[in-house]
């Protein structure tokens, strides 16, 4: 049955679970026909034998309805570009919230992580997943003023839906390691809004500054004190400028 709302979906992050969307879901449920989902191997949802990003994608697209606006955060915003680019019919807007064409720094990309850095997760994930998991949110709320409340926040999500695979997690953090959509983007023809706060150390406000810049319908908005997280932080502001972008 076709849904009388526009349709908008919320992918999370890695390690992560559609929970982290429930304050942004009330926010929005007034105007859109909501829908939170977990990419796989996360929420209790099964892990996929293909670890490609483009498998990953393509499994979200198969979960959505034609001309639908999806967001994806973090790791969910690579997986939610590279669904827009390759299933143009069902991805008719793109919201890209706290991530980047590429997580790690390279040569020629000073805007992330360096590499040993997301590394060593993948080592502590095999002695204890739990620690690493929790140690990440921290590092998703550092600089906040709220700090405490929100890092609460992230692990009330987290420890609210079953543990995610750890097959799962490592994939997922492969494709932190690996992906770079650089030369992509010019296929992203959808428009697109790109969600950024000022505080982000994962994906700093330059990554997004630069992917708005390289997308070729694309809004930027900054968030100026939020981290990693703003539509939890910021969930007023965020649910506001996603209003703005789908009914403008």
């Amino acid at each position: 049955m076709t849904s009388p709302k526009p349709v908008i979906a919320l992918l999370h992050g890695w390690g992560m679970n559609a929970r982290v969307f429930d304050k942004l879901v009330n926010r929005l449920a007034n105007d859109f026909d909501v829908r939170a989902l977990s990419l796989p191997g996360h929420g209790g949802r099964a892990v996929l034998a293909d670890k490609t990003l483009k498998c990953w994608a393509d499994d979200l697209a198969s979960q959505l309805p034609a001309h639908s606006t999806l967001l994806g955060w973090s790791l969910g915003g690579q997986v939610a570009m590279r669904a827009a680019i390759d299933h143009p019919d069902i991805v008719a807007r793109l919201i890209v919230m706290s991530s980047t064409p590429r997580f790690v720094t390279s040569d020629d990309w000073a805007y992330g992580m360096a590499l040993p850095a997301l590394q060593t997760f993948g080592a502590d994930l095999l002695s204890d997943t739990q620690s690493t998991l929790l140690r990440f949110l921290s590092l998703q709320t550092r600089g906040v003023a709220d700090q405490k409340a929100l890092l609460q926040q992230l692990r009330a999500a987290l420890l609210d839906a079953p543990n995610s695979d750890s097959d799962a997690l490592k994939q997922g953090l492969e494709l932190l390691c690996m992906t770079d959509l650089r030369a992509e983007l010019p296929r992203l023809m959808q428009p697109a809004l790109v969600l950024h706060g000022g505080l982000d150390t994962l994906t700093p406000a330059a990554a997004g500054v630069w992917l708005a810049d390289h997308l070729p319908h694309a809004q930027h908005c900054e968030i100026e004190r939020a981290a990693h997280a703003p539509h939890l932080s910021h969930g007023d502001e965020v649910a506001a400028e996603i209003g703005r972008f789908i009914h403008g």
